[in-house]
């Protein structure tokens, strides 16, 4: 069985390569043939913050690529949005004609402990984040400057991008500024 493997860490400072030996020991017990791994470093948390992801879905939808199986280290990898995120994604491979296979969570097809699951590391995720903004808070409290030092200045220049980008970018015929972004006219 043709299989897609998908790498996920939160942070640039965590390496996926922690994930491959489990990964790679259940191909070989389960006899699967590896395909393509998408990796990525970023959270699971946020929409948009995973490409690999949406590259996966994609080469499923396209047709490019055919995976009868997606392994995972843990399902909480995929997202951690919750129990209606984590379903609507396993709905999706489901469709696409993708077992998920977690290596952590043997049993994520079993829809009640699938839910408990996503339960759990969207609580964990909430209970992070509390405590990162706590201890923001209670630094800025005490005078810290929260952020880039005052001053700091990029070693390499910023690409614009964005709505920021764009508004720079806006030239009139005449070579001119366009409107800026307090302007009130229809573009």
């Amino acid at each position: 069985m043709k299989t897609a493997v998908y790498l996920r860490v939160s942070t640039g400072g965590q390496h996926s390569d922690n994930q491959i030996p489990d990964i790679e020991a259940e191909a070989r017990r389960r006899g699967l043939v590896l395909g393509k791994y998408y990796c990525e470093s970023g959270s699971a948390w946020t929409a948009g913050h995973q490409p690999e992801l949406a590259r996966l879905l994609d080469d499923l939808r396209s047709g490019r690529r055919k995976y009868d199986i997606l392994l995972v280290w843990s399902i909480d990898r995929l997202c951690r949005g919750g129990i209606g995120q984590i379903f609507t994604l396993m709905k999706t491979f489901n469709d696409l004609g993708v077992k998920v296979v977690s290596i952590k969570e043997p049993w994520a097809d079993n829809e009640l402990l699938l839910a408990v699951t996503a339960w759990i590391a969207k609580f964990e995720s909430d209970l992070k984040s509390q405590r990162v903004k706590a201890g923001q808070a209670r630094a800025k409290a005490s005078g810290k400057h929260l952020g880039r030092p005052q001053g700091a200045v990029d070693k390499q220049p910023r690409h614009r991008a964005g709505y920021l980008g764009r508004w720079a970018g806006k030239q009139t015929s005449a070579g001119r500024q366009a409107r800026g972004p307090d302007s009130t006219e229809a573009e």
